[in-house]
């Protein structure tokens, strides 16, 4: 059984499995048979993006019901969402980009959080704030692998999770970089197999993922 993480922080969201899954939720009574069906395959920090109107009350029902569960929340644009997702129980969060308010807000409620970022100057930006952990975002739309290695030169003290365009097939040359620690993907819960109740199907593509080298 893994180990309980009571301070968690960026770092250790990003080393606990070789893929974060990132989770979009349109139906509440899915929440928490995913997040079982997850854990099972040996993935536990889920992110569910607040893309839908149930995002907040699917990650309460998944703390509530799946304690082996580490939830945490994508798609964090403001410091409100902040706030929203660590009081439906969110333990990180992860941004599509970067703004200075997003990552005071949580280091005020204490929210370790993967910004997103895309070019040099948003890694600069996030680094002058005290980040060192960051989701490169869209990954494979904006360079992909070739730019990972190009940025492990000026910025070779800061670790990436990859995510956008990220597949099973892909993530190998992507978790082969240095500067690589864990990529996100949302192949791990196809939405036409949680419609139908898959859950054995997904507990397989956790598998999969967890089984990634890196």
């Amino acid at each position: 059984m893994a180990a309980v993480i009571d301070k968690l922080t960026s770092l250790q969201v990003m080393l606990d499995a070789s893929v974060i899954p990132v989770i979009v939720l349109n139906d509440v009574a899915h929440a928490v048979p995913m997040a079982r069906a997850l854990v099972a395959g040996g993935i536990r920090m889920l992110e569910i993006t607040l893309r839908t109107k149930v995002a907040l009350d699917c990650m309460r029902a998944i703390v509530a019901e799946v304690p082996e569960a580490i939830v945490g929340a994508g798609t964090i644009r403001s410091a409100s969402d902040a706030k929203a997702a660590k009081a439906a129980g969110a333990r990180f969060g992860v941004s599509p980009g970067y703004t200075s308010a997003v990552g005071l807000a949580c280091r005020e409620l204490d929210l370790p959080l993967l910004p997103g970022v895309a070019t040099g100057s948003e890694i600069m930006l996030a680094m002058e704030d005290g980040y060192t952990e960051l989701k490169f975002f869209p990954a494979m739309q904006a360079g992909g692998p070739n730019l990972l290695k190009a940025w492990s030169g000026p910025f070779a003290d800061i670790k990436f999770c990859p995510t956008g365009g990220v597949s099973l097939e892909n993530a190998p040359q992507l978790l082969a970089l240095s500067n690589v620690v864990v990529v996100g993907g949302s192949w791990l819960t196809p939405g036409d197999a949680m419609a139908r109740g898959d859950w054995a199907l997904i507990t397989q593509l956790a598998r999969e993922a967890a089984a990634l080298p890196r």
